[in-house]
C-alpha cells in the first residue's frame, strides 16, 4: 500500500499525507525542501525523499520505489511535464490534482506514448474534476443520444495559497468551451446562466475555463460542452473588468506580486467543516430530451482528499487502464459516491 506523494508539504499535499497515514497507507513523502519534509515524515511516521523536478536521475530512483505517483505540486502547467516524463521512463502511473486545461490537453496528446508503456495518465483526481466528471457521465448515460452538456460547479469555502496562485497563473480574462468537438476560446463571463443549487434559489453562474471542457468530452463523447462557475459579490462585479485587466494577471511582475501577496497556508479545519460543494449537470439532445442531476458534497479540500485516495486505491488494487484517462472513464460514474458526505439526485426535466 505504498505510493509516492510528491508535493507532500503543500497545503493539500499535507492533508492527503495525514489522511493516508490515518487509513493505513504508507506513501513516500517527496518534494524539494528537506526541513518540512522531515518534519512531516517524523510526525506521521512516513519516509521522505528530497528531489527536485529537474533531477531526472533522482526522480527515476524515487519512482522505482512505488507503482504510482500522486503529484500535488502546482502550478501543473509548470510542474507536470517532468513528472510525467519520469513516469513514462520508469513505467509508473501518474495521478495529479490539476484543473488546468492546458495540462489535460498536453497529457491527452501523450495517450499513445502512455499506452505503449502501459502507463496510466490520470490528471484531475481531486474536486476538480472527479465530482463533475462522474456527474457528467451519469447524465450522459441517462440520455444516450445527448449532443450537448452543461455543467455548473460551486464551492463555498476559502482557497489555499496554492489554489489561488494556480488560478492567478492561469487567468487571462478568457474562458473556453467545446463546440463541435473543438476547444473554442471565449471571454470569461460572456456566458451567464442561473442554476438551482438545491436551496430553491437561482444562483448566477458564468462560463469559466474549467477542465471539464476536456474531461467531460472524453468521458461522454458529447461534442458540445460548457462549464459554469457560480460567482457572487466582488467576483461578480469584477467580471466587467476582466477583459481589460485579465491578460495582465497571469504573467510578468504583476502576477508575481499578486502571488507573493497571497496569504500562506489554507482554510482551518473549522473552516473546512463549514464548507460545501455543489455540481449540477444537464445533458440535452437538441430535440427536447434532457437529463439533469445534482451532486452535493463537503468542502472542496475534504472532497479532494477523499477522491484522490479513492483513485489511488483503485490503481494500487491493479485497476489502471493505460493511456490518458478521466476519473469517470477509468473508474465509472459512481466513484464519487464512495466519498463521505456525497449525495447525488436526479432532477426532474
Amino acid at each position: 500500500m505504498s505510493f509516492v506523494l510528491y508535493g507532500a508539504t503543500g497545503y493539500t499535499g499535507a492533508l492527503i499525507a495525514e489522511a493516508s497515514a490515518a487509513r493505513g497507507l504508507r506513501p513516500t513523502l517527496a518534494g524539494r525542501s528537506e526541513a518540512p519534509l522531515r518534519a512531516l515524515g517524523e510526525r506521521l511516521g512516513l519516509p521522505h525523499v528530497v528531489v527536485a523536478l529537474d533531477d531526472q536521475a533522482g526522480l527515476d530512483r524515487l519512482l522505482d520505489t512505488a507503482p504510482l505517483v500522486l503529484h500535488c505540486a502546482g502550478p501543473y502547467a509548470e510542474t507536470a511535464r517532468p513528472m510525467v516524463d519520469a513516469c513514462l521512463r520508469t513505467g509508473r502511473h501518474y495521478l495529479d490534482l490539476t484543473g488546468e486545461i492546458p495540462v489535460f490537453e498536453a497529457l491527452r496528446a501523450r495517450d499513445d506514448e502512455a499506452r505503449a508503456r502501459g502507463v496510466l495518465l490520470l490528471p484531475g483526481v481531486g474536486f476538480d474534476v472527479v465530482p463533475s466528471d462522474c456527474l457528467a457521465l451519469h447524465v450522459a448515460r441517462r440520455l444516450p443520444d445527448a449532443s450537448a452538456l452543461e455543467l455548473c460547479v460551486a464551492s463555498f469555502g476559502s482557497a489555499s495559497h496554492g489554489t489561488a496562485a494556480t488560478a492567478l497563473s492561469q487567468f487571462r480574462g478568457q474562458s473556453a468551451e467545446r463546440a463541435g468537438g473543438r476547444l473554442v476560446a471565449t471571454r470569461f463571463g460572456s456566458r451567464r446562466r442561473a442554476f438551482d443549487l438545491g436551496d430553491g434559489k437561482e444562483h448566477l453562474a458564468v462560463g469559466a475555463p474549467l477542465a471539464d471542457v476536456v474531461t467531460a468530452a472524453v468521458s461522454t463523447g458529447i461534442a458540445d460542452v460548457r462549464a459554469y462557475l457560480v460567482v457572487a459579490g466582488k467576483l461578480r462585479r469584477a467580471l466587467r473588468l476582466a477583459p481589460i485587466f485579465g491578460p495582465l494577471l497571469g504573467v510578468g511582475p504583476i502576477a508575481r506580486a499578486l502571488r507573493a501577496s497571497l496569504p500562506p497556508g489554507g482554510p482551518s479545519a473549522e473552516a473546512r467543516a463549514r464548507g460545501r460543494t455543489v455540481v449540477v449537470a444537464e445533458a440535452s439532445n437538441g430535440t427536447g430530451g434532457r437529463a439533469s442531476a445534482r451532486l452535493t458534497g463537503p468542502d472542496a479540500y475534504a472532497l479532494t482528499v477523499d477522491c484522490a485516495l479513492l483513485c489511488v486505491a483503485r490503481v494500487l488494487a491493479g485497476h489502471a487502464p493505460p493511456g490518458f484517462q478521466t476519473p469517470a472513464r477509468a473508474f465509472g460514474p459512481d466513484l464519487v459516491l464512495e466519498a463521505p458526505g456525497v449525495q447525488r439526485v436526479d432532477l426532474p426535466t
